[in-house]
């Protein structure tokens, strides 16, 4: 079973929607057995999930912030982990600890930038990172394009020795998508081609050997 965890310690990230939107691309376009695995008690991503249509693909929820990954059907091709915010110290060694893929959502911000920088400096420092056991990339999300804030935050994630795999369009469909228990390539194609444009570097990066350790 494959671990993908969707982690920033910083709250308000877009990490459940980026969470589910990966839970349903792997569920409906690969055809994977999915467990969506919510740490975070506000359950943002189980929410979303008690939306889903009977007729779309199965994904199964698991209440990791009260069990951890113990519920984690192991007939499962992927675990998709949404991480809970302000995991420092012993509590985010002992998530890494579950994840081979970590994806780190950053917003365009300049407190946001700040915080990622020093975010890097803790995780970079755990061991299973040190060791290569887990694979980290950092993806930028509800961006517009054009802005002075993009650029400054395009031009940092291209600097750091990260790999930085998608921006993400701050976009309704997002949010239309939530409110009916989908995921943005489970759209309408006339609505969503954007957005799976912007999608297509992270999947095609998750599905290479490089997201692997």
């Amino acid at each position: 079973m494959r671990h993908i965890m969707v982690l920033n310690p910083k709250g308000g990230c877009g990490k459940s929607t980026i969470a589910t939107n990966l839970a349903s691309y792997f569920a409906a376009e690969e055809d994977k057995a999915v467990a969506l695995v919510d740490y975070d008690e506000q359950a943002s991503s189980l929410d979303w999930l008690a939306r889903r249509p009977d007729n779309r693909a199965e994904i199964v929820g698991v209440e990791g912030f009260r069990d951890g990954l113990k519920h984690v059907p192991r007939s499962a091709d992927v675990a998709i982990i949404d991480a809970p915010a302000r995991a420092h110290g012993p509590e985010l060694t002992e998530l890494v600890r579950h994840a081979e893929t970590i994806i780190v959502p950053v917003l365009p911000s300049s407190i946001d930038i700040q915080a990622l920088g020093k975010f890097l400096t803790e995780i970079r420092n755990v061991g299973k990172l040190q060791r290569k056991g887990a694979k980290l990339a950092v993806v930028a999300n509800r961006v517009r394009e054009y802005t002075l804030i993009f650029e400054e935050l395009d031009d940092y994630l291209t600097r750091i020795n990260v790999p930085y795999v998608a921006a993400l369009r701050e976009a309704q469909n997002y949010i239309r998508a939530y409110s009916r228990g989908l995921g943005v390539y489970e759209l309408p194609e006339y609505l969503a081609w954007p957005d799976w444009e912007q999608w297509a570097p992270l999947v095609d990066w998750l599905n290479s050997k490089r997201s692997r350790p």
